[in-house]
């Protein structure tokens, strides 16, 4: 066996251990029981129908708004009940956002409200049925995935479905318990990051490299957070929907601390494409030039990470202003003016968004290019010494495989 292959069977040796270390993780998640269980759940049969039939005479139109209630006829197509058909109904009150209104043929989500003798009843129509679509579209993302990054793609999708699991399975229910939003999802923005990187990279010094450096950068996202949330003025509630978590029986949650976290948890997917990236370029300039000193090193680090950094803030903006885009509009429509828009709330808050995420954005490259240089500096090389003393080896000289 050549020494490459020992080097890589020992590189594959590691990933596949780690591979199977987070599938093991993944598992447990997905099998162990809830940590949080609501008081207000209720145990709810649901089943895919089919529309037959449309009663729409019930329905009011008040401009463009709808309210009433939709008669339908629908046949169950799964579960114990299927093949029965029932009567259903489709509550609308008013509001766009939640209504919704059924054709015939289409496929929905059916509550059963009345059961007997094995028979349905009476049922209501929850929702359009979307889950064959989803699981359609995430199964073509994995082969897209799979098709363009080969065995990176089936890392990256592992380090995905990871992702899910910690968010919905840790951060979540931790938080509806009444964790501290900041700490528990600080360790799961780490966690995530670690595993991204050494699935994705590899258990190497690159994947090293780029975690203590986006670490660092989010450490100063939730600084500048803690720091600059107080002279803004605002407080948790300006989050959509995070007042009703208040009114739901969960007065205890702290929102200006869910605030905060939501601040650096959107901000952190940016900070590992960069600190990676830079890592990883760092991690081929030395590969090609292992002459270069600790400061050259550092420097060719912070000049990849210069044009990375001033298109990935444009990024975040996006990223945040997409949120908020009919807001703004709304504001446009009625003529408010600029100054007065900047001085709302909610503006207010997407400002704070977007400036602290970027601080940390633009502050891991510098980070991850001063790690860089000390973990990926391997001393001055025989060769260069000799260089930089005014000397030149003959070239005439026999090698020792030529003697």
């Amino acid at each position: 066996m050549t020494r490459i292959d020992s080097v890589l069977k020992h590189v594959l040796g590691k990933d596949v251990i780690l591979i199977l270390f987070i599938l093991l993780l993944s598992l447990l998640l997905l099998v162990a029981p809830p940590l949080f269980q609501s008081p207000y759940a209720q145990q709810v049969e649901r089943y895919r129908g089919r529309v037959l039939a449309v009663d729409n005479s019930l329905i009011q139109q008040y401009g463009i708004v709808k309210a009433g209630s939709q008669s339908l006829r629908v046949e169950i197509l799964a579960g114990p009940y299927a093949g029965q058909i029932t009567d259903a109904v489709n509550n609308l009150i008013g509001k766009m956002e939640t209504d919704k209104v059924f054709q015939t043929g289409d496929t929905v989500l059916l509550v059963p409200d009345h059961i007997e003798d094995e028979q349905v009843l009476a049922a209501t129509a929850y929702d359009h049925f979307r889950l064959n679509i989803e699981w359609l579209l995430v199964a073509l993302f994995a082969l897209f995935l799979f098709a363009f990054a080969g065995w990176g793609g089936v890392r990256a999708l592992f380090s995905f479905i990871f992702a899910l699991l910690l968010l919905w399975k840790v951060l979540l229910p931790g938080i509806l318990l009444g964790w501290d939003p900041i700490l528990i999802a600080l360790g799961v923005v780490t966690a995530l990051t670690a595993a991204t990187l050494y699935l994705v990279a590899g258990v190497n010094r690159t994947a090293l490299v780029a975690l203590v450096g986006a670490v660092l950068g989010i450490l100063l996202t939730i600084t500048l957070a803690l720091v600059l949330l107080p002279l803004f003025r605002l407080h948790g509630a300006i989050q959509p929907f995070s007042e009703t978590l208040l009114y739901t029986g969960f007065e205890h949650l702290n929102l200006t601390r869910l605030f905060l976290a939501a601040i650096f948890i959107g901000a952190s997917g940016a900070v590992l494409d960069v600190a990676i990236d830079v890592s990883t370029a760092m991690s081929e300039i030395v590969a090609k030039r292992p002459d270069l000193s600790r400061q050259e090193l550092i420097k060719s680090g912070f000049i990849v990470g210069r044009n990375m950094t001033s298109t990935m803030v444009t990024t975040l903006l996006m990223a945040y202003v997409s949120g908020y885009m009919a807001l703004l509009m709304v504001f446009m429509a009625q003529g408010v003016p600029p100054l007065n828009i900047l001085n709302t709330n909610y503006v207010a808050a997407e400002i704070l968004k977007t400036v602290v995420g970027s601080f940390g954005l633009i502050a891991v490259a510098p980070f991850t290019a001063l790690v860089g240089g000390f973990l990926y500096y391997k001393g001055a090389q025989p060769a260069t010494a000799i260089a930089r003393l005014g000397y030149a080896p003959p070239t005439d000289l026999l090698t020792v495989e030529e003697m």
